[in-house]
């Protein structure tokens, strides 16, 4: 009996630290004298993070579904969420993100890898269909999919994009104009 004990507290341990749930938290003085902070939890079961941005009406919310593929940011100031296809190659592992908190970025690294998307115009009828967390985060607000920009497009101009990246770490550009917003 006692063997049994012990080998279910070892293995409550274990489990615990493979199935732990981290939070990052980033805070960044802008060059304009703006703050933005920005909290990061990430949920190793479900392989799901959740980046809250707070920076008053220009804040949004995303949700990264690693078991999806997918990724949603709720953009506060447009009143909309867009969905997109995450680029597996591009986006940084939960384990990355983990580590984050623990790395600062020294003065003169470049910046983060970034991505572009263009917004549809067409709005998603039925936003169930990306999965539970994405369905909490964009539901009764107007969804449109994004499209990531190959090639080219890449070097556009980003004015009139939401960025919708973790700060330091990566960069998301949210690029078009909303109908009906």
């Amino acid at each position: 009996m006692k063997t049994l004990i012990l080998i279910g507290a070892l293995l409550g341990v274990c489990l615990t630290q493979a199935l732990a749930d981290d939070s990052v938290n980033e805070n960044n003085q802008g060059n304009d004298g703006g703050n933005s902070h920005q909290n990061v939890n990430i949920n190793n079961q479900e392989h799901i993070a959740n980046i809250h941005n707070y920076n008053s009406w220009n804040g949004w919310d995303a949700v990264w579904d690693y078991s999806m593929e997918l990724f949603a940011t709720r953009l506060f100031s447009k009143r909309a969420c867009i969905v997109a296809k995450m680029n597996k190659e591009a986006f940084p592992s939960l384990e990355k993100l983990s580590k984050f908190k623990d790395q600062k970025p020294a003065k003169g690294t470049p910046p983060p890898p970034s991505l572009r998307f263009s917004i549809s115009k067409t709005r998603v009828r039925n936003v169930a269909q990306f999965g539970r967390p994405i369905d909490k985060l964009c539901n009764g607000v107007p969804t449109y999919y994004a499209r990531e920009y190959q090639g080219e497009a890449l070097f556009f101009e980003t004015q009139g994009c939401a960025n919708a990246g973790i700060l330091g770490l990566f960069g998301i550009y949210l690029c078009g104009n909303i109908s009906g917003c």
